[in-house]
C-alpha cells in the first residue's frame, strides 16, 4: 500500500520534512517513490511546498495520506480538489 507520508530531514532541533509517496512497509526515513513537497515547520511562516499535480495523481491512484499530510494539504487546498474531481466521476 502507498502512502502519502513525511520522511525527517534537517538537523537535531531543526526539522525538516519532505512529503514523499512511499510503500507503507519501508522505514519513516527509508525508501520512498517520489517526493511530492516539503513541509518546514520551524520557519517562521510554517512553509509548505507541495507539486499539486503530483499529490493528486497519487490521491487517485489510491494513496492513503497520513493525518498530518491530509492537513497539510487541506491547507494548501489539494484535498478539496482531490475531493470535488472523486466527487464529479
Amino acid at each position: 500500500m502507498v502512502k502519502l507520508r513525511l520522511q525527517r530531514t534537517g538537523a537535531k532541533n531543526n526539522p525538516n520534512y519532505r512529503i514523499v509517496a512511499a510503500d507503507s512497509r519501508f522505514p519513516r526515513d527509508g525508501r520512498f517513490i517520489e517526493i511530492v513537497g516539503h513541509y518546514h515547520p520551524t520557519s517562521k511562516k510554517n512553509q509548505v511546498v507541495v507539486n499539486n499535480a503530483k499529490a493528486l495523481e497519487w490521491l487517485n491512484k489510491g494513496a492513503q495520506p497520513t493525518e498530518t499530510v491530509e492537513n497539510i494539504l487541506k491547507s494548501v487546498g489539494v484535498w478539496d480538489e482531490f475531493l470535488s474531481s472523486k466527487s464529479s466521476k
